[in-house]
């Protein structure tokens, strides 16, 4: 497998721990590079953050256009009807960095997932089912995607593996209802979930990020 383009940002040298972080539908591996320095995390060590760019496709429900998606949006019901094949072709594209970081030194248990939007739902996707315990995942404005299967799919190593989760109360493409879901269920299934909201819509407010850094700080400590 091809290695996906990533943008990779150490905050020292030697770093030991990573936070690998998915942008969402249409964006780039750029999109959340600025976030860097504005979390201040200098008391856990360095620190490498790794941006993947997602696969260029035809969107369904954007007339087939072509852009950045992790995977195919075929309804704006998200959840109705969903994309497994593309959720599962990214999930193990998204494994292949994470091995990439195992073999420079890091460990599983120093790796934080973390996305936006479609990039919440892989982390998500794939730190759930991944088979060596991690140190968290944090997701911005998204949801669980193939909730279904989940509890059938999930990897016993990462049972009750931290999660972050945040949402604008005025979001207008992941409705706060769909990620309220996801909170519930990933609650029902012994995660212990941090769960956060905001008077925004699709997108992150510094309050958000100042607490996305406790997060790390705790499951990084």
């Amino acid at each position: 497998m091809t290695l996906l383009q990533t943008i990779d940002i150490e905050t020292a040298p030697q770093p030991t721990a990573t936070v690998l972080l998915m942008h969402g539908l249409g964006a780039g591996a750029d999109d959340f590079v600025p976030m860097v320095p504005q979390l201040d995390l200098a008391g856990i060590g360095p620190i490498r953050f790794v941006f993947p760019q997602a696969p260029t496709m035809p969107v369904t429900i954007n007339g087939g256009y072509r852009m950045p998606s992790w995977y195919d949006i075929l309804v704006t019901e998200l959840g109705r009807q969903e994309d497994a094949a593309g959720l599962r072709a990214s999930r193990d594209a998204l494994e292949a960095l994470i091995e990439r970081e195992k073999q420079r030194g890091i460990p599983a248990g120093r790796i934080v997932l973390a996305g936006f939007s479609q990039g919440c739902a892989m982390a998500l996707m794939t730190g759930l089912r991944h088979g060596e315990r991690l140190a968290g995942i944090a997701g911005l404005s998204g949801y669980l995607p193939l909730a279904s299967t989940t509890a059938d799919e999930r990897s016993p190593a990462n049972a009750g593996l931290p999660i972050f989760l945040a949402h604008g109360t005025r979001d207008g493409v992941v409705p706060l209802a769909r990620a309220e879901a996801s909170r519930d269920a990933l609650v029902g299934l012994g995660y212990p979930v941090e769960w956060h909201t905001y008077p925004m819509e699709h997108t992150v407010c510094p309050p958000e990020v100042r607490q996305l850094e406790l997060w790390l700080k705790k499951v990084l400590a």
